[in-house]
């Protein structure tokens, strides 16, 4: 048997009809007999080319007000049959079945209609019963029949007929059944999930038709690839394709920025995903010059990020700084011109887009799957643990650590001083090396520690890190909480003037 076939036949029912027109006028000019239903069977018309009603083959109208349309044995039988195997022929003629070469359908919008927030009977009418069963069997037919299961594949189908006057390969017909499958999986997950809102059903289902393949993974050696709709969180307005390791960095800094979103001009420096800078400040470019004096070594390389426009005076500062990538929900026209002088610098626009309600992540020969960590640490959460209570300004402090803490790698110690960052111990096996580590890095840079506050992930299990703060003169102190010794480290802040307040969230990040 050859590996061509001639297309002679198709049944087209779609809902989305852009760019339909030419491949039915091709499909017409090749002499293909066409079947149809509803809207479709009518645009078809409308283009002045002939179209059989599926009503016509099967016998039986459309019903239950359109629910059941194409669900018959003739059309079925059209696309399943074999036609290499005898028996499947003569089953053909006996029931006068016709044959169907080409399925094109496309599925009702599931998702668009969910996101629309439309109410649930709405939804369950956009599951699609016909469409998913049509696109399953033509594309288990692969070797007989070829199916369109997307308006994205049009064009690419529409190339295919014109190149060989209709003639189709039967590695095209099955590249297009891998399509097809990928659309009907994409569909069935998406409903799946919508069902499972609550999660009661202990299933994982993940399903990203959008991706992206990188340069590299993390390194030179491994392979990478990004699945998502980048897009739809960013507008990227100038530099070189982003690279795994940028990603990685992208989302910490969206992460951590989240946590400022609305507040006065915030900068952040990141390298590694961790904030090797951060400060707010009464002005972006202030922000940023805070923001860069909290590590300026660090910072070389780094993926930059501000809560708000990015203005001349800024841009100018950044300028000088070799960095790999620079987000903001805005740039003033000068700023975007400085900032496009490098020609491999990221520029990005970051919109105002959701992110995934759960973090995944690999592990051993399966799946991670957790809630993301939505608690910001507020006044409301606080319960002060000793005698002595934070200044106003402290506690300000306090809680702007907390956040920079919540989003640095774990065991992590966190120094602030006037909403500025002054240094931060970050992925230590010990909390008392996390926090001898951010001592070192703050006097390293010349901060002054007399006054700062301490924001810990996670609780203290003995006094030795009050003690050590205490000594570079840490005023003020923020952390859970929770351990069976808090009591030690309560009692030495309370000998030692040390304000110490508890949030009860733990917030490990590894």
């Amino acid at each position: 048997m050859s590996d061509i076939k001639k297309i002679k036949s198709a049944l087209i029912s779609v809902f989305h009809k852009d760019g339909l027109a030419p491949i039915v006028k091709k499909l017409d000019a090749l002499g293909v007999t066409m079947y149809s239903t509803g809207g479709t069977e009518k645009f078809i018309k409308d283009l002045g080319i002939k179209v059989i009603p599926v009503e016509d083959v099967t016998d039986y109208p459309s019903i239950l007000g359109g629910r059941v349309k194409t669900l018959h044995p003739k059309v079925f039988g059209g696309i399943l049959n074999r036609q290499d195997n005898e028996s499947d022929t003569k089953e053909m003629a006996k029931f006068n079945i016709p044959q169907l070469d080409v399925v094109i359908v496309d599925l009702y919008p599931f998702e668009k209609t969910v996101a629309s927030g439309a109410d649930e009977q709405d939804i369950i009418e956009k599951i699609d019963i016909g469409g998913i069963s049509l696109i399953r069997a033509a594309a288990k037919n692969f070797k007989d029949t070829i199916c369109v299961s997307s308006m994205e594949d049009y064009n690419e189908f529409l190339e295919v007929i014109s190149e060989d006057d209709g003639n189709v390969s039967l590695a095209t017909r099955k590249k297009f059944a891998a399509k097809s499958f990928n659309v009907s999986s994409h569909y069935d997950s998406a409903i799946f999930n919508y069902f499972n809102g609550d999660h009661s059903i202990p299933a994982l289902k993940i399903s990203e038709t959008q991706a992206q393949v990188l340069r590299y993974g993390e390194n030179p050696h491994q392979k990478g690839f990004f699945f998502g709709d980048f897009d739809a969180m960013f507008d990227k307005l100038h530099g070189k394709e982003l690279s795994y390791n940028n990603l990685l960095d992208v989302d910490a800094a969206v992460s951590l920025m989240n946590e400022f979103k609305g507040e006065a001009p915030t900068f952040a420096v990141l390298k590694h995903n961790n904030a090797c800078g951060l400060a707010q400040r009464k002005t972006v470019h202030q922000a940023y010059v805070d923001a860069l004096a909290g590590d300026s070594t660090s910072a070389f390389g780094g993926v930059l990020i501000s809560n708000t426009k990015i203005d001349k005076a800024c841009a100018n500062e950044i300028h000088k700084l070799f960095c790999e990538v620079v987000i903001a929900p805005s740039f003033s026209s000068e700023a975007e011109t400085i900032l496009k002088g490098k020609k491999n610098r990221i520029l990005l626009i970051q919109k105002d887009a959701v992110l995934a309600e759960n973090t995944v992540r690999t592990c051993l020969n399966g799946v991670l799957v957790q809630g993301r960590d939505t608690i910001t640490d507020s006044i409301e959460h606080i319960t002060y643990a000793t005698n002595n209570k934070p200044t106003d300004a402290e506690l300000n402090d306090l809680l702007f650590a907390s956040k920079i803490c919540k989003h640095t790698k774990s065991n992590t110690i966190v120094l602030v001083k006037d909403n500025q960052l002054c240094a931060s111990g970050t992925g230590q096996t010990s909390r008392v090396d996390a926090l001898n580590q951010a001592i070192t890095k703050a006097q390293n840079f010349n901060f002054d520690l007399d006054g700062a506050v301490m924001a810990s992930d996670a609780f203290f299990p003995f006094p030795d890190c009050v003690e050590i703060a205490g000594n570079v003169g840490i005023k003020s102190v923020i952390q859970p909480g929770g351990s069976i010794k808090d009591q030690l480290s309560i009692d030495y802040c309370n000998e030692n003037n040390i304000a110490m307040v508890f949030t009860g969230t733990r917030h490990f990040k590894h």
